[in-house]
């Protein structure tokens, strides 16, 4: 479920067909000025989306030049995606000293069209409060807006609002697709701390009203999530970020089925149904 940060040298941490998340794809490239990457992924659509510095892509001659506004870190302005149709070969160049780059992935036999989200294209949410130590603000880069032109993934970015809390509260899962009630979506994260020394619990309660698990977060984790209630936390003092991706088995949209022994915590929380709504 944890895997901790590593030099993985422009190899995927998620490859295709991942016995915990085979439906998600994630890898972390890293370049410096002037170099490039190219990939394609078989079976599997992607979105680019530079975490720090600006990359030049080109999908097949879709060219999306000065991707990525951010220099210092994901807290240093606002994220943008390409959207890269499944199987589809991409090259990213990096145009500022450094850069790094995330690229997400969801299981997709189709192909559509590459597409790119600028920074004013985002679809975003904020809700929760500070008095329930639940508020934060979430970047859709693959949300709502795009629903008819991606196949089932969904890329977010999702930050803690002010120092400490909660996220992912109330718990929910989404491992089982039983329509109305619940959809079957893998779910990877990778995390990020202001400052970059802090750190964050992941929980994971397979059933309710059983013991679970938890992970030590520290910047740069990534979780693998296929079942089970997900509820994660910052310590005080520090900012939370974690890049997301959702592959969903059957369909895009997702249906989150709330833990029963929380339910109710639904209609405590300033905006949380406006937030369940955005993940279309």
């Amino acid at each position: 479920m944890h895997i901790a940060p590593f030099d993985n040298k422009n190899k995927p941490i998620v490859d295709i067909d991942d016995a915990t998340v085979p439906l998600n794809y994630f890898n972390i490239v890293k370049l410096t000025k002037g170099q490039a990457f190219e990939y394609s992924v078989p079976g599997y659509e992607t979105c680019i989306v530079p975490a720090t510095g600006t990359v030049d892509v080109d999908i097949e001659g879709f060219k999306c030049a000065g991707l990525g506004l951010r220099r210092e870190d994901v807290w240093d302005g606002e994220p943008e995606g390409v959207y890269v149709p499944t199987a589809a070969r991409a090259t990213m160049v990096c145009t500022s000293d450094e850069a790094e780059v995330f690229v997400a992935g969801a299981r997709y036999d189709k192909v559509l069209d590459a597409f790119a989200v600028r920074a004013d294209e985002l679809d975003t949410v904020q809700y929760g409060s500070d008095d329930t130590k639940t508020h934060r603000k979430i970047k859709h880069i693959l949300g709502t807006k795009y629903h008819d032109k991606v196949g089932r993934l969904l890329v977010s970015e999702l930050f803690t609002v002010g120092e400490g809390g909660w996220s992912g509260f109330p718990s929910h899962k989404h491992d089982t697709d039983r329509l109305p009630l619940e959809t079957r979506h893998d779910e990877t994260y990778n995390f990020r701390f202001k400052p970059n020394h802090g750190s964050g619990v992941q929980m994971l309660q397979r059933k309710d009203g059983e013991a679970g698990d938890a992970y030590h977060l520290i910047d740069g984790s990534t979780i693998c999530l296929d079942s089970g209630y997900h509820p994660c936390a910052v310590l005080p003092g520090y900012q939370m970020y974690y890049f997301t991706i959702l592959g969903g088995l059957s369909q895009r949209s997702l249906v989150q089925f709330f833990q029963p022994s929380h339910a109710d915590q639904l209609e405590t929380i300033p905006g949380i149904k406006d937030m369940i709504a955005k993940f279309k």
